[in-house]
This record gives C-alpha cells, sequence and structure tokens, in this order.
C-alpha cells in the first residue's frame, strides 16, 4: 500500500486501542478506590491495626487526582496487550512467516515479564522497603517529639508506581537483548565479556529508579543480573538457531 494508506490503517488500529483504554481508564476509575487500597495493603500490614495509623492529604483535589492516576496506570496495564496487538496486526502483514513466528513469543513475552516484575515488587521488595522506612520512627519521651508516619496518598502512589515500573522494565531485559542478539546487534560472547560492566551499570540503574534504601536497590539489582544471565543463554539459543539456518540455505545452494 502507499505510505499514506499505512498511515491511515495505524490511525485506525490506535484508534481501536485508545477508545479501549478510555472505556478501561472509567471502568478502574470506577473501581479505584479498591485499587488504591490494594496498593496501600503492604503498608497497612506493616504498620499493623492501630487507630492512629491513617494516610492523608493536604490539598483539596489530592485524594481525587490520585485516584485519577490510579484508574490511568490501571488501564494502561490493562489494555497495553491491545495496544501491542494492534501495533503486530499492523507489523505482521510485512513480515515473513518465518519471522512473523519468531518475533510473536517476544510480544507474548512482554506484558509477563512485566507482570512478574511488579508482583516482585509488591509481595517481597515492598514489605521489606516499608518495613525499613517505618524503622525510623520514635516514640519519643521527655523533651522530645515523637516522629511518627502520616503518608500522604499522592506521595504514595509515586513511590509505588515508581517501584513497579522500575522492576517491570527491569524484567524486560531479556526481551532487549534477545531482540538485539537476533538481529545481530549483540552476541552472546560479547555479553559474557562485558559482565562486569553490566554489575556496574546494573547496580547504578538500581540506586537511580528506586528509593534510597538498600533493600529495594539490591532487590532490583540481583533480578536484573540473573536476568542478564538469562539474556546470555537466550542470545547463545538464537546464535545456534541462525548457524543452523545458514547451514541449511548453504546445503540447499549446494
Amino acid at each position: 500500500m502507499p505510505l499514506l494508506d499505512h498511515l491511515i490503517e495505524l490511525r485506525q488500529r490506535m484508534l481501536k486501542a485508545v477508545i479501549f483504554f478510555v472505556v478501561a481508564f472509567f471502568a478502574c476509575f470506577y473501581f479505584a478506590e479498591d485499587i488504591f487500597a490494594f496498593l496501600v495493603r503492604p503498608l497497612a500490614e506493616t504498620l499493623g491495626a492501630e487507630a492512629s495509623n491513617r494516610m492523608i492529604f493536604t490539598a483539596l483535589h489530592e485524594a481525587f487526582f490520585t485516584y485519577v492516576k490510579v484508574a490511568f496506570f490501571a488501564a494502561a496495564f490493562l489494555t497495553f496487550p491491545i495496544f501491542a496487538v494492534q501495533l503486530w496486526k499492523f507489523v505482521a502483514p510485512g513480515l515473513y512467516k518465518h519471522e512473523q513466528r519468531a518475533f510473536l513469543p517476544f510480544l507474548v513475552a512482554t506484558p509477563i515479564l512485566f507482570f512478574l516484575g511488579g508482583a516482585l515488587v509488591y509481595y517481597f521488595i515492598m514489605p521489606l522497603a516499608w518495613d525499613f522506612f517505618l524503622s525510623f520512627q520514635t516514640p519519643g519521651g521527655e523533651g522530645e517529639l515523637p516522629i511518627q508516619l502520616e503518608a500522604k496518598v499522592d506521595q504514595y502512589l509515586s513511590l509505588v508506581m515508581r517501584l513497579i515500573f522500575a522492576f517491570g522494565l527491569g524484567f524486560e531485559l531479556p526481551v532487549l537483548l534477545t531482540l538485539l542478539a537476533r538481529v545481530g546487534l549483540v552476541t552472546s560472547q560479547g555479553l559474557a565479556e562485558k559482565r562486569k560492566y553490566a554489575v556496574v551499570c546494573v547496580f547504578i540503574a538500581a540506586a537511580l529508579l528506586t528509593p534510597p534504601d538498600v533493600i529495594s536497590q539490591i532487590g532490583l539489582a540481583l533480578p536484573i543480573l540473573l536476568l542478564y544471565e538469562v539474556s546470555i543463554f537466550c542470545a547463545k539459543l538464537v546464535e545456534k538457531k541462525r548457524a543452523e539456518a545458514e547451514a541449511k540455505l548453504d546445503e540447499e545452494y549446494q
């Protein structure tokens, strides 16, 4: 098709995905309070059931816009597969059958790995990190004032979303490196030789993406380093399949 027809098709597919996103946004906004309660549960369990424990907002519009952000992030998470499928339907007709079979697993693996990263931070990292942060509370005494947490709803949401996206994107490393290996931009040998540089870069990225505590930084760095090793293995598999395909082509030409 001419370029203009391709652009029209892309616009139509993205319009469908946006419509799904808008519907999901309003549905998520209806359940925004429940979704936010789910995100707050690790903090609530760490704090305990004392009556003095609470969350606050200091601006009249703060709670409302927090729920809007909750609905936006939840809708984006739910409709990401739809956007990915629409992009795939747009690109797939221009690929050969073997190329479609090769790239389809990456399309499936991307949301699964992101979900695994988010699950790790929610069920393991957040309880440990919250317990660490809450250890700085002091009861006070004679001549001293107590230091107690009164978490703001918008700041808590920002911190949680930052952690979830940091871990989710970090877990996409095997997909990225395997794709780069598939197009020949990286090799398994090169990845293995640069392992020591990768360790330094991973810890720097973890320090930038997570709150300034050792627990969440190490909790992000160690899984990514493990996934880096998985990426090397996946790159070896890609190179092996490529070598087999090239050998088969040589046999056919001979």
